[in-house]
């Protein structure tokens, strides 16, 4: 397989999923009163990330994967989102950025070098960098972000983190 079919259409599909979690959450703030931006700063411990921190972080954890899989570098974002609508636009603009990577981009990448400078120097193949870091911390941020939504009331279910599986005709 194409390291370009793990990454870019699965980032693309989870990250547009979290608007439809955006959109639950607005509407259940509007229902109970209150201003949905609560949300955004909400947490599950103290020394987690917010809401919008996690949705940041999935989003860097998109680029750098593909950015590194692809030897590229990738686009730098200051992480100044506030709000939600901020929150969306960064999801919106990740995923244009995704959408200029191309199959014939990942030529390589199960055995290009990746690493991160907190990683102290060492490096991983790419295969290996994609499946034991990169997609399970995708996965933990956008998990967390989801578990952040449910424990704050609103109604999400299994199918809104998954949604649209491409069954065989």
């Amino acid at each position: 397989m194409n390291l370009f079919d793990a990454t870019v259409p699965v980032f693309t599909k989870l990250l547009t999923n979290i608007n439809q979690w955006l959109d639950k959450a607005t509407a259940y703030a509007e229902t109970r009163k209150f201003d949905v931006e609560i949300l955004g700063n909400a947490r599950l411990a103290p020394n987690q990330y917010t809401l919008i921190r996690q949705i940041q972080a999935a989003c860097d954890q998109a680029k750098y994967t593909v950015a590194k899989l692809t030897g590229q570098e990738p686009p730098s974002h200051a992480d100044t989102e506030i709000t939600l609508a901020d929150a969306r636009q960064r999801i919106h603009t990740l995923v244009a950025y995704l959408a200029t990577f191309k199959r014939e981009h990942f030529a390589g990448a199960e055995d290009r070098p990746c690493g991160h400078v907190w990683m102290g120097g060492r490096m991983m193949r790419g295969g290996d960098y994609l499946d034991h870091f990169a997609l399970p911390n995708f996965h933990f941020h956008m998990t967390t972000a989801y578990a952040i939504l449910r424990h704050n009331g609103v109604e999400l279910t299994k199918t809104d983190y998954i949604v649209d599986l491409p069954f065989q005709p």
